[in-house]
């Protein structure tokens, strides 16, 4: 895994939230300086803390390891993660009925 690229995604989807690392770390229950070396690549966070941060930081893994991961699968991933965030509720249950329809009669 390269601790760099999953380091600067964190730091980039952090300030495109607005937090400071103190508040995001605050956030996620961990120590800033922890943080802010895991944003420099120094360090990798462990599975609960990766999931709290894609929690917090309101993104999929798929886009914090989008590098790590073939390409189609990251791409697509993150194209309906994004749609999925914009959509109604409304529409989310009428996605979930077409895929529904559309596994059953594949």
């Amino acid at each position: 895994m390269d601790k760099k690229s999953l380091g600067r995604k964190i730091n980039a989807a952090r300030k495109d939230r607005g937090l400071t690392s103190e508040k995001l770390s605050e956030m996620c229950h961990v120590n800033a300086t922890y943080l802010r070396q895991i944003e420099s690549g120094a360090k990798t966070p462990s599975l609960p803390l990766f999931v709290s941060l894609c929690r917090e930081l309101r993104v999929s893994p798929y886009y914090l390891l989008a590098e790590q991961l073939p390409e189609p699968e990251a791409g697509d991933m993150d194209a309906l993660w994004e749609l999925w965030n914009k959509a109604t509720p409304q529409q989310i249950k009428m996605i979930c009925s077409i895929i529904r329809s559309a596994l059953e009669n594949f």
